[in-house]
């Protein structure tokens, strides 16, 4: 959504047209995805039910949608085309919650709903149904004209949405533990029965699911990445980082590797790829493809907008590589790397040519775990480059990836004393 629109009504988006950005028509929106949570908190919009030209309706996420606006919606022009399946704790919004009967909590008065409003969080990127258009008196279509009084109300003044919080399906699991970051969340599935983890999996949507895997031992992953459809085990390696997704398929039979690899989109598959022609435990089977990377002429001002990326890790973040173009890793000709802390010591017009590192020694893919972790214990860096002999950089390493593969294999069997708001650790029965 564009910087200050306001809320939108969703009757407002049935059969808007979506574009790339060049200005195509990919297709019309049919639906809303939401998902419910526990109690009267909001829903998150997930993303939009589009149709294509063929009839195939696919899933877009809010991740890929730029704005919406002046009765169309604009989207980063990378599309699954995969057909849309909805998952249990998923609900249409055109299909299941408009033209619904749910209650005023204040007087119990039954009420049918007419329309949702969705807003975009200011301060980050998730999306949320804020309001609810709703009519008095007796049941009617959601957009057929009826009589009765007519107001909107927020949210939490209805009741008969959100999930019931007893229970322990997969759906109220997932409704209680919605906050937890993802390593907690993948103790939490670790401890689980091997069935109940499957059901928690399939009801994840794919990058949550994908932060998670990234969080398991092997044998979970695999166990995990076994149980999914093929389609949906290879959308969830692509929202995985690279290195790990690599780091997964290493471990499959080479069959089963290959066929999810084909199943991918090239460009993530290629660097996948990639990343597997290295060994494990060295410089190139640790990077991430995907660090920042500014050409010369980029400003202070351009590597902060990077940096402030929610989707970066905040070892990713701390720094970006300076190289000539092309910006896509293996880059142009590596010119040293600007450190996040000299980034807030300039002025936002300064060049970041002018602000690098270049003293500090890039990692060569080659160079194994030992002589990784030494760099970072030496230089106190939470992410160093990788170049190759032609001075291209590859990736970056960061400190959690060393660290990930120096701890004991069973050190995810640490009882760890987390607490939750309340000061109770989380657990399940």
């Amino acid at each position: 959504m564009a910087a200050g629109a306001p809320r939108i009504f969703v009757s407002h988006l049935a059969g808007v047209a979506a574009f790339d950005p060049n200005g195509d028509q990919v297709g019309r929106v049919r639906d809303l995805v939401v998902m419910l949570r526990v109690g009267r908190k909001p829903p998150r919009v997930l993303g939009l039910v589009v149709e294509l030209p063929s009839r195939r309706r696919i899933f877009l996420p809010m991740t890929r949608i730029t704005s919406i606006e002046s009765g169309q919606v604009i989207t980063t022009g990378v599309l699954n085309v995969r057909r849309f399946e909805q998952r249990p704790t998923e609900r249409l919004v055109f299909g299941e919650l408009l033209d619904r009967r749910v209650t005023l909590a204040e007087t119990g008065e039954q009420v049918t709903v007419l329309d949702v409003s969705v807003h975009h969080l200011p301060a980050r990127r998730d999306w949320e149904v804020d309001r609810v258009f709703v009519r008095k008196g007796r049941k009617g279509g959601a957009f057929r004209r009826a009589k009765g009084e007519t107001l909107t109300v927020e949210w939490s003044a209805v009741t008969g949405f959100s999930l019931e919080e007893h229970g322990q399906g997969a759906e109220s699991l997932l409704a209680t533990f919605e906050q937890l970051r993802p390593a907690d969340l993948a103790n939490v599935l670790h401890h689980l029965s091997a069935k109940r983890r499957a059901e928690v999996a399939a009801a994840l949507d794919d990058d949550r699911l994908a932060d998670v895997l990234e969080e398991l031992p092997e044998d979970d992953q695999i166990e995990i990445l076994g149980k999914l459809k093929e389609e949906r085990a290879a959308d969830v390696l692509e929202a995985m980082d690279p290195d790990d997704a690599a780091d997964l398929l290493a471990e499959l039979p080479e069959e089963d590797k290959e066929r999810l690899l084909t199943l991918m989109q090239p460009a993530e598959a290629a660097d996948v790829r990639r990343l597997m022609a290295y060994e494990e435990k060295t410089a190139g089977g640790l990077m991430t493809t995907e660090p920042i990377v500014l050409r010369p002429d980029a400003t202070v001002a351009d590597a902060l907008a990077r940096v402030r990326n929610r989707d970066l890790s905040p070892a990713l973040a701390a720094q970006v590589y300076v190289c000539r173009p092309p910006d896509e890793t293996p880059t142009g000709k590596y010119l040293g790397t600007v450190h996040f802390q000299r980034l807030l010591r300039d002025p936002p017009y300064t060049l970041v040519s002018s602000i690098i590192d270049d003293d500090l020694q890039p990692l060569d893919p080659d160079d194994a775990l030992p002589l990784v972790a030494g760099f970072f214990a030496a230089y106190d860096m939470v992410a160093a480059p990788v170049v190759d002999e032609a001075g291209s950089l590859l990736g970056a390493v960061t400190v959690d990836d060393v660290l990930d593969h120096m701890l004991p294999e069973d050190w995810r069997e640490t009882e760890f004393h987390l607490e939750d708001d309340e000061g109770a650790a989380p657990h399940v029965s």
